[in-house]
């Protein structure tokens, strides 16, 4: 993501002192009397509301961008394992990604500054890069055309399908910062007194600017939810980690003061999570069901601060999408503007010394489905759709109901669970408990879902509060880690704001204590992993800066353990892990069998020993049992394993927000 950002300030948070500044720049972004503000969806917990049916309408995959580039450096493998699957894209930017105008060229002088050209530019470069994502010549005529929003606003829609394959680009052109050098999207989320006039840009079918405050934006973003209806969507960080920098590295890294993540990917996430949180209330004020969808947030600058991810192959597959993005001025590509993001094409990618591209997080990790046998021997899956719990159920081996609701939302994806020793499920998840723009409440809490009885009904959802004590603090938790001890004790840990780990613990009788930091005080990677060894003991493991950190039943272990590149996995108190930029995964013994990349799930029962579940080079459901590997065709959003009497079962849920099994 090339947006420098240096030269932009965040602004005053009192607003009068906001307004008063863009008073004087009311052409470029004007201020008015505000209409009364609207209110925030709030937290919706109870459970009972239908869920529209994934069977009745194919996969869609939805994303939503502050740049051009931003999906192409972050949400990467991800958008093109699923394009390659054949599910559509409709892919938003936010902004009309001018910045200063300067499309620089490697070697050559500066050329003056021209915005228009610039944003015209950098959409050539995306639809270089989406047809060859189809399979097809870089230069590839797209369909373009203008696109009326609610509110009679105009954006750029463009449109390209190969075979059963079809993308579709849309640009709102929200300018980038305001004549004031105030960076203007993180502006419109904090002050309800700002509109902001969007930015034309050359050679485009939208001719004539509109304007936008917060609700007019949050309306078109629900709007666009509403017309494409998607069963998957790709968000960028709305709650990014705090970052201590000083000034000289903040601004050569283009970050916000104090956090790891540029300005415009926090606020484009949080206007994509109202977005989300006003379309599931309307259906369900309107008594329609509830959209069925999940999300995934993937970090941005995040990326710079950790040791990278991706393998050799899939890096390589990666940066590729950024050559023809950034293009070339000696190419002829037909646009007068520009061929693309000069800065970024080449090698550039993988020279960069910030290193975006060379891994992939999510801000959520671990959001594969719970899996829980009930009693009679079928499963239940239970996961996060359309932003609340839901539980599907077996009717027949591998065959899945509909989902049931259960409430609870807005969530974050990923939900903890533990299974009690009387065969009840409890389930943790993050709430959005408040996200509220307009300089209003932006709050998260833990909150807790019990089963009443086995396979049966559950408590009301109760709140476990937060290991932070402000708000600001409380949006950077990770996701929740949970583990039924033999004792009967359940640990439930999350990754807390100063990057270590906070745990609760619910004793027998079904008391909470209070939060606590585990000792250590290293900083660590979110994507925890839990297990108890066969005396009982609770292993907690965690990738750290230069070592994986490792906690036996809260105690820190001294004894050096290797670098791990993200996630780790445990399994009856061993560790599984990959080194930065390697495919291999190791476990206790060495080789653990499983190249690939990203998440990896790991089980042990007495009959099957350790099995391990991941993603292969590819991007296949990869599953080791038994000393054999084993891979399936197709891709998945998530996956979780199950290990029975009757072997290992893999549970999927697929683009269309439908589970599936597989069973090798």
């Amino acid at each position: 993501m090339s947006e420098g950002g240096h030269a932009l300030q965040t602004p005053p948070r009192r607003r009068t002192v906001l307004a008063a500044a863009l008073a004087v720049t009311a052409a470029a972004a004007g201020c008015s009397v505000p209409e009364p503000r609207r209110t925030a969806p709030t937290a919706d917990p109870a459970p009972g509301r239908p869920i529209a049916s994934a069977r009745t309408r194919r996969a869609l995959l939805m994303q939503f961008s502050a740049h051009p580039d931003d999906d192409l450096y972050f949400m990467n493998p991800d958008t093109q394992r699923l394009l390659d699957a054949g599910v559509p894209l409709v892919s938003v930017y936010v902004t009309a990604g001018e910045h200063t105008g300067r499309n620089r060229i490697a070697g050559m002088p500066e050329t003056p500054p021209d915005r228009a050209a610039y944003s015209s530019a950098r959409r050539q470069g995306l639809r270089q890069s989406y047809a060859v994502a189809l399979g097809l010549p870089a230069f590839t005529p797209w369909r373009r055309e203008v696109l009326t929003l609610p509110g009679g606003r105009r954006a750029e829609s463009d449109t390209l399908a190969h075979g059963s394959r079809r993308v579709e680009l849309v640009f709102l052109n929200l300018p980038m910062h305001t004549h004031r050098r105030y960076m203007a999207l993180p502006s419109l989320w904090q002050d309800r007194a700002l509109e902001l006039r969007t930015h034309l840009s050359a050679d485009s079918p939208v001719t004539r600017a509109d304007t936008y405050d917060y609700d007019r934006l949050v309306d078109v973003l629900v709007g666009l939810l509403r017309l494409h209806r998607p069963t998957v969507v790709h968000t960028l960080d709305p709650d990014p980690d705090i970052q201590h920098s000083d000034e000289a590295t903040r601004r050569r890294d283009s970050e916000q003061p104090g956090y790891a993540d540029h300005g415009d990917h926090t606020a484009v996430a949080s206007f994509t999570w109202a977005a989300l949180c006003r379309w599931v209330s309307d259906a369900v004020r309107d008594g329609e069901p509830v959209p069925a969808f999940t999300t995934t947030a993937f970090r941005g600058y995040y990326n710079r601060h950790w040791p990278k991810n991706l393998p050799p192959a899939v890096l390589t597959e990666k940066a590729a999408r950024l050559v023809p993005y950034g293009g070339a001025p000696s190419w002829e590509c037909g646009n007068p503007s520009g061929c693309g993001d000069y800065g970024v094409g080449g090698d550039r990618p993988l020279t960069n010394r910030k290193g975006w591209v060379r891994s992939t997080h999510h801000r959520w990790p671990g959001a594969g489905p719970a899996l829980v046998e009930e009693p009679g021997g079928r499963l239940a899956a239970y996961g996060v759709l359309g932003l609340r719990a839901v539980r599907w159920r077996e009717s027949a081996p591998g065959v899945w109901g509909e989902p049931v609701d259960l409430g609870g939302g807005p969530l974050a994806p990923a939900l903890g669970s533990a299974v009690l020793r009387d065969g009840r499920v409890l389930l943790l998840g993050v709430r959005f408990a408040a996200l509220d723009g307009h300089g209003g409440a932006n709050r998260r809490e833990v909150v807790l879902l019990e089963q009443r009885s086995p396979g049966g009904a559950f408590l009301a959802w109760r709140g476990l509060g937060n290991p932070e004590r402000s708000d600001d603090r409380g949006r950077r938790i990770g996701a929740p880690v949970a583990l039924a001890a033999p004792d009967g004790r359940v640990h439930l840990f999350v990754r807390n704001a100063d990057k270590g780990v906070s745990t609760r613990v619910r004793a027998a009788d079904g008391s909470w204590s209070p939060w606590r930091p585990l000792p250590g005080g290293a900083e660590v990677q979110d994507g925890l992993a839990v297990s108890a060894d066969a005396a009982g003991r609770v292993h907690l493991y965690a990738a750290g800066r230069d070592a994986v950190r490792h906690w036996v039943d809260g105690v820190l272990q001294r004894a050096a353990l290797p670098l791990s590149g993200s996630t780790v996995a445990s399994a009856g108190g061993a560790l599984y892990h990959r080194a930065p930029a390697s495919a291999r995964l190791t476990g206790p013994g060495g080789d653990a069998g499983l190249d690939g990349y990203g998440d990896v799930v790991a089980a042990r029962s007495a009959a099957l020993g350790t099995v391990l579940l991941g993603t292969d080079g590819k991007g296949r459901t990869a599953l080791r049992s038994g000393g054999r590997l084993h891979s399936r065709k197709g891709t998945a959003v998530s996956t979780a394993l199950h290990l029975g009497p009757h072997g290992a079962t893999v549970v999927g849920l697929g683009a269309d927000a439908h589970p599936w099994s597989w069973r090798p």
